[in-house]
């Protein structure tokens, strides 16, 4: 089995950057989620409440975070680190208090202008303290520690392109356009194992690079997956949510389900490459 994708959300809910080497930290990918859009109440806000999120261009430069959108006459240059100084807020993501600084005026009036939201909610850039630990939920561990930064709940989003084949070919089936793995927002796509085989691993593996992922919770799909991950426009409002339900991805669980929730078990430091072989352990028969 190799890697066919790696990718990172460097802003949770806009759009996302392909890489062909991604650095691991421990919480994740670096950049990944590393900063998040908040409104008045300091609430996280996502494409569910805001879709054209989506249209928002994302790119990183050497010592600065770049937003771009084309109804904005100038991009927004958030230089790193400028201000680890600031007032510290309280945010909330899901159940999760954590702390962030925030991006300033200028980016909160940025955001506020091209999503569209004037008069309504300010909305905030918010950044992850080099300093703050997010625990990752410990009911599907297994009496291991594992953190995040403002991804919904893991580390890592790990997704097979087998899969993807598999729900293409019944949204075919049944008229239904197909649709890209961007709609998933993966971190890691593989190819070479049979459809939705990922839900029996327990392990991934790169021995060369000396990287362990363990593979802990199915992710549970939400309205994002209907959306177009460039326009933020659902062509299909239902689909590929009312298939996957269909399907029963994971048969002793109710929902809609893609791809696998995970964590980082060794390999902080190190790096994955598209291309890699990975290893794969599946998980005991009970």
């Amino acid at each position: 089995m190799r890697i066919t994708q790696l990718n990172i959300y460097p802003v949770k809910s806009l759009r996302g950057i392909g890489l062909e080497t991604a650095s691991i930290t421990a919480r994740g990918f670096a950049f990944d989620r590393h900063w998040m859009i908040i409104d008045d109440d300091n609430r996280f806000v996502t494409q569910r409440e805001v879709p054209a999120m989506a249209q928002v261009r994302v790119r990183l430069e050497p010592q600065a975070l770049i937003l771009e959108h084309d109804d904005a006459a100038e991009p927004l240059v958030v230089e790193f680190g400028r201000n680890e100084a600031a007032p510290r807020l309280a945010v909330r993501i899901w159940k999760d208090d954590c702390e962030a600084l925030d991006e300033g005026a200028k980016a909160s009036a940025w955001l506020t202008e091209v999503l569209g939201r004037p008069g309504e909610s300010r909305l905030r850039l918010v950044r992850f303290p080099d300093d703050q630990r997010r625990d990752i939920d410990p009911d599907h561990l297994r009496g291991e520690s594992a953190q995040t930064g403002f991804a919904d709940g893991y580390s890592f989003l790990v997704t097979s392109e087998a899969s993807l084949a598999a729900l293409n070919a019944r949204l075919s089936d049944k008229g239904a356009d197909e649709v890209p793995m961007s709609r998933f927002r993966p971190n890691i796509v593989v190819q070479g194992e049979e459809a939705f085989d990922e839900r029996q691993w327990d392990e991934l593996g790169n021995d060369a690079a000396g990287v362990r992922l363990g593979l802990r919770k199915p992710c549970k799909r939400c309205k994002i997956i209907t959306q177009d991950q460039y326009t933020g426009v659902a062509p299909t409002p239902k689909e590929p949510l009312k298939t996957l339900v269909e399907m029963a991805t994971q048969p002793d669980m109710k929902g809609a389900f893609f791809g696998q929730n995970a964590i980082l078990l060794a390999g902080q430091g190190r790096e994955l490459r598209v291309g890699d072989r990975l290893t794969v352990s599946k998980r005991r028969a009970d």
